[in-house]
């Protein structure tokens, strides 16, 4: 399946920064990743960027860019902030999806939400709706999920760092495998590496002794 993830926003979108500085898209742009990396641990899984990192792309150009890719989900990651800009108690998580609540776009929320909270253990604000473009023209299943609040002191503190980044784009990828009831593939392959072979065992005990001057654990093995 294709998966669209959309990392809100540029560096330079203006007003969009925690009181002290932090850029929203400079967690966004990272817990993207982070989703990426956990979602395509399914081979069945394609995800697919609609973010640059040189530009703040239009959102009419994100979504046609989902749509003519078929998308099977849009998955847009924010970092939440209110009012003014300055600093403020409103706190927690929240994802959002249309309007018209569509049906499976609700469920994966859901999913997503509740995985989210179980993991950052931040205040559960819910499932909500809105009129946003992404969730609006998107022609399939479509969240916008926000992970915290840039203008709370203490959920500022924690989207800067690269742990709880990881933990936001784990519980989102997570959330979305287990929807689709798909698995992490494992790989059950074992490469071996040969570099030497001889007539006579001697060479090879010489062999073995070096590599292991060397740090590497080396075993003879008999082919007749």
């Amino acid at each position: 399946m294709k998966i669209i993830i959309d990392a809100g926003h540029g560096y330079n979108t203006p007003g969009k920064q925690s009181p002290e500085g932090m850029k929203e898209y400079e967690f966004n742009r990272e817990t993207a990743k982070f989703t990426k990396f956990y979602l395509e641990k399914s081979k069945a899984v394609t995800v697919h960027f609609v973010h640059e990192d040189g530009r703040d792309v239009p959102l009419k150009e994100r979504i046609n860019r989902a749509n003519s890719l078929g998308a099977d989900l849009y998955i847009s990651i924010h970092a939440n902030a209110f009012g003014s800009g300055s600093w403020h108690e409103a706190n927690g998580i929240e994802t959002f999806i249309y309007l018209s609540r569509p049906k499976e776009s609700l469920s994966i929320a859901e999913k997503v939400q509740s995985e989210l909270v179980k993991a950052t253990q931040l205040k559960n604000r819910g499932v909500k709706t809105a009129n946003f473009q992404v969730l609006r023209e998107t022609r399939c299943p479509a969240i916008l999920v926000e992970c915290g609040f840039m203008t709370n002191q203490k959920e500022a503190s924690l989207l800067k760092t690269t742990a709880y980044r990881k933990k936001c784009g784990e519980s989102i990828a997570k959330s979305i495998l287990a929807y689709y009831n798909l698995q992490a593939d494992v790989n059950p392959i074992m490469y071996k590496v040969q570099i030497g072979a001889f007539t006579e065992k001697k060479n090879a005990e010489a062999l073995v002794k070096k590599l292991a001057k060397d740090g590497y654990k080396a075993i003879i093995s008999v082919q007749k």
